[in-house]
């Protein structure tokens, strides 16, 4: 009775007071939106096909060469390439690490956010090379996503300057903003702070137009605007914020769309812990298997430049092509990334009605 008594004890005070790795802040989320409206649950995404499955495994993102093809990045750093109607991967480069964003620049170079190694260049030949591993004294620990502007800054995000990505989680449930979005100058080959004190930066578009781009604050369930140029260049404002899931992957689309990758749906067990930090100290000392953890739910949306909803793509199912993390569009498809499933989705875009 004793021995059981004080194997209780130390397990109540290891829940209490074993040291943990995060300094947990407290935030109150706003109510999630119900999936209606705008945000109507739906089985759009359900006819998701999926090109190179026997051999790519988790392409986080997808980008379209200048040669036409498809390059996606897989789990164990190989970056493939395929024809945009399917076929036989072929083995590109690879980065010797986790590719996570992938974007074509104007020389036909492949630049990767590689989470673990950086801001990286990859010529057609498949020679890496690395443009950037730290900025403001602070090195890259969660390099993410990125886009590419008409001058040829690249700008991109390091997620998290204190957690990695197999760590992802102690991000969310910290909750401190220690994401930035950097630019780098490839004619200074020098990396600058735009923005710090994010709350986990991930995608990153920028608008047709040149005007703003958007970044994708995760954490907060939230997208915002950075003016890079006009009357209100540097400010920074939301776009739209209270989303019903996990903002991943932005990019821009035709017609004034930007597309959204949600990763998962809302967790109501984590926002209710949100405002608890001494609580989510405690969930970090559970095992895993007892810690929130994202649904499996395929949820893409179209969002305009008022941040307005303007498409709502979905698949509930447990075969959906899940957690969907980026979304390219091209000629009339949309491709789909995924952190984790098989193969690169293609969903054939109809104009809506």
């Amino acid at each position: 009775m004793l021995a059981c008594a004080s194997i209780v004890l130390l397990g109540v005070l290891y829940l209490l007071f074993y040291p943990v790795g995060i300094d947990a802040a407290a935030w109150t989320p706003p109510p999630a939106p119900k999936l209606e409206g705008v945000y109507a649950v739906n089985q759009a995404l359900a006819g998701v096909a999926r090109l190179g499955a026997e051999v790519i495994v988790g392409s986080e993102d997808v980008a379209v060469g200048p040669d036409g093809r498809l390059y996606a990045g897989a789990k164990d750093g190989t970056i493939y390439r395929l024809p945009v109607e399917g076929g036989t991967p072929e083995r590109f480069a690879s980065t010797g690490g986790r590719p996570l964003g992938l974007k074509f620049d104007q020389r036909g170079h492949l630049i990767v956010a590689d989470c673990f190694r950086g801001l990286l260049d990859i010529a057609p030949d498949g020679t890496v090379s690395v443009l950037s591993t730290e900025a403001g004294g602070k090195p890259f620990r969660f390099t993410d996503d990125l886009d590419i502007a008409a001058d040829g800054t690249i700008y991109f995000t390091d997620a998290s300057w204190k957690f990695g990505q197999p760590e992802y989680r102690l991000d969310f449930l910290e909750h401190r903003p220690n994401g930035r979005l950097l630019a780098y100058e490839p004619a200074t080959k020098t990396t600058r702070v735009v923005l710090d004190n994010l709350y986990f930066a991930n995608g990153v578009a920028i608008s047709p137009d040149q005007q703003f781009l958007v970044v994708a604050e995760t954490a907060k369930y939230r997208l915002l605007r950075y003016w890079l140029a006009g009357e209100r260049r540097g400010q920074v404002e939301p776009l739209i914020e209270n989303l019903p899931g996990f903002p991943d992957g932005v990019s821009t689309g035709q017609n004034g769309v930007f597309w959204v990758a949600l990763f998962a749906r809302r967790n109501p067990v984590l926002d209710r812990l949100l405002p608890q930090p001494f609580w989510r100290k405690m969930v970090v000392r559970l095992p895993r298997t007892f810690q929130p953890k994202p649904d499996h739910y395929g949820f893409v949306l179209g969002i305009n430049d008022r941040g307005e909803v303007i498409r709502n793509l979905q698949d509930p199912a447990p075969t959906a092509f899940a957690p969907v993390t980026n979304v390219v569009e091209h000629a009339g498809q949309l491709y789909l990334g995924s952190l984790e499933d098989k193969g690169i989705g293609v969903f054939p875009l109809e104009q809506p009605k």
